[in-house]
């Protein structure tokens, strides 16, 4: 660290870089990135330095942001772990259960702070709902209904294989399991469906999963991966004793329809107002937490379960039956 400046290692140079690599200049670090691909031509549209090596990279940063393919994390955030960084990794934490853990539990021994990147609580309509559940305004919690839309990532081959990503669960979902349990608490069991049709030009795949919470409430989460000209959409409908509390992006923008051409849209990420990026308020909160500041809002025990959310609902798809899970009452690694 420089003049009270940090160096922070962006690893990768991949859509989620473009809006990791701002959020990270704008805290007023310098930022190296490393990437195989892509590392020069990112630099040149956002600003940084582009290393030569991970080596490289690893030997001048005072922490980290991986922003790779979900099946890379487990083994770059576990060597910039042992080189004592601290990390911030997208989400998925792992593609694993066992990867998750090894990743929590390696980072724990070294001594270093780990955090998943679940920009989603930071999004300002899901600070609201978190708000009002924990002022009471809704009662007691009863049904909760999450959904996120967008078209199917056909850029990069590996989103589409499900041992590689995931699929629409581990992938978009998880981003609402996670919102799921940050809301309404701990979650006992998980069954899942989905359906995914890649006749013709343009995949299709979407996913229903139904979460069972430890308080009993429940939580249908739905995602879908659609045409090319499917514009990125969230909703939610949370329902208590006392009121439910509503959200839905395409109404908020005054949207009914979209009937663009394919090159028009961008279905991957959600509109975002520069002024007040949720990436840059998740990445400035991670690094004042590394700076010695109060804990974020997420940490890598809510990335370990949220990757075992999304890999229960996987197994759900597989067998056909509900999966239950251990509570989590003290976010204790079980």
């Amino acid at each position: 660290m420089k003049d009270g400046a940090p160096t922070i290692g962006l690893i990768g140079a991949g859509g989620i870089a473009h809006a990791h690599l701002p959020g990270l200049l704008r805290i007023g670090a310098r930022v190296v990135v490393y990437s195989p691909v892509g590392a020069d031509d990112l630099v040149a549209q956002h600003g940084g330095e582009v290393a030569d090596t991970l080596d490289d990279l690893l030997a001048v940063a005072d922490f980290v942001d991986v922003a790779t393919p979900t099946h890379t994390h487990h083994d770059i955030v576990k060597r910039a772990v042992a080189r004592g960084k601290n990390v911030i990794s997208e989400k998925p934490l792992a593609r694993t259960d066992a990867d998750a853990r090894d990743l929590v539990e390696s980072a724990a021994a070294r001594g270093v702070q780990l955090y998943p990147a679940h920009v989603v609580r930071y999004f300002p309509e899901y600070v609201r709902l978190k708000e009002a559940v924990d002022a009471g305004l809704l009662g007691e919690l009863a049904v909760l209904r999450f959904s996120r839309s967008g078209s199917f990532p056909t850029r990069t081959r590996w989103f589409g294989d499900r041992s590689l990503s995931g699929g629409i669960i581990m992938d978009q979902m998880i981003h609402d399991l996670d919102i799921a349990r940050w809301v309404a608490g701990e979650v006992v069991r998980v069954s899942a469906v989905s359906i995914r049709r890649d006749e013709g030009a343009h995949p299709v795949e979407a996913a229903h999963v139904l979460l069972t919470h430890a308080s009993g409430a429940i939580s249908h989460v739905a995602g879908t991966w659609g045409p090319p000209h499917l514009r990125f959409a969230t909703e939610y409908s949370v329902t208590g004793t006392r009121g439910t509390l509503a959200h839905s992006s395409l109404a908020e923008q005054n949207y009914t329809a979209d009937l663009e051409s394919p090159e028009a849209a961008d279905g991957l990420l959600p509109p975002i107002d520069p002024a007040e990026s949720p990436y840059y308020l998740e990445l400035r909160d991670f690094a004042s937490a590394f700076a010695g500041g109060p804990a974020p809002r997420v940490s890598a025990h809510d990335g370990l379960v949220a990757v075992a959310l999304a890999n229960a609902a996987l197994t759900s798809l597989d067998t056909g039956q509900p999966v239950d899970l251990p509570e989590f009452p003290d976010g204790a690694v079980h």
